[in-house]
């Protein structure tokens, strides 16, 4: 018998307060998943992934977490602070908190722990670094270890690649990708940019609250164009190229 998803939305209404904007989601992630979730700045991805991991209410409907799992959340780079004055080790140290319990100090396996995480994102020699003097793709790498010392069974990243340059943007979700196959971690990652994840994701979650749309499927189905029209509100083409799949708008067309 399947032990059920990691985390589940069940006919979710979410929003803030009182105030809904998105209704009738129902959204699985299942073990070994890799869920982007698309959609325009201020679409609400972010709040669909915050009530996804109870951190925002619901207004209506269920939500189901498996017993054990465990959440590893990485921020938007933008909304930590970069004059932290901690190291690169340090900051990672922080995912260690929820383990320790109060009054506790890190103890030996705690810093094993950091120095694996910060082996499975390949930056362990800057470990000693000050974190404000690292490089945008380098404290994005901190951060994603941050989250991956609490060992977590699920792994949220919120615009991890927002802001980066191309060469930026692939290392990074090269890395998401490595660390999906070879960690066996669900990964559910937030995205303003398809063309970011369209060649990692294995399932897409549409979602614009201004059109009241939310959608989710398989990367396949997902990229068809009549989807991807309702997403973008104009003709959207998805070509192959050298083996990557490329999305791009199609002249015609205007959103309503």
């Amino acid at each position: 018998m399947s032990p059920g998803p990691l985390v589940a939305l069940e006919g979710a209404t979410v929003g803030y307060g009182r105030r809904a904007i998105l209704e009738r989601v129902d959204l699985a992630v299942e073990a070994g998943d890799f869920l982007a979730v698309v959609g325009p700045n201020g679409g609400g991805k972010t709040t669909l992934v915050r009530s996804l991991l109870g951190a925002l209410p619901l207004l209506a409907g269920r939500r189901t977490l498996r017993p054990g799992v465990r959440v590893g959340y990485v921020p938007q780079r933008d909304h930590v602070d970069a004059v932290w004055p901690f190291t690169a080790g340090e900051v990672v140290l922080m995912g260690r908190v929820p383990a320790l319990g109060p009054g506790r100090r890190p103890g030996p396996a705690d810093h094993e722990a950091v120095r694996a995480a910060l082996g499975l994102v390949g930056i362990e020699a800057l470990a000693g670094s000050a974190y404000g003097e690292l490089s945008g793709g380098q404290r994005q790498r901190t951060l994603i270890a941050r989250a991956l010392a609490a060992e977590p069974t699920l792994l949220v990243v919120d615009e991890p690649t927002n802001g980066m340059d191309p060469a930026a943007e692939l290392a990074t979700m090269d890395l998401l990708r490595d660390l999906h196959q070879g960690v066996r971690i669900a990964i559910v990652m937030v995205s303003h940019r398809l063309e970011a994840v369209a060649n990692y994701a294995r399932a897409l979650a549409f979602v614009d609250k201004d059109q009241t749309l939310f959608r989710v499927g398989p990367v396949e189905e997902m990229l068809r164009p009549e989807g991807l029209g309702a997403l973008y509100g104009r003709p959207v083409a998805v070509r192959e190229l050298d083996g990557r799949r490329l999305v791009y708008p199609i002249n015609g067309g205007v959103r309503r």
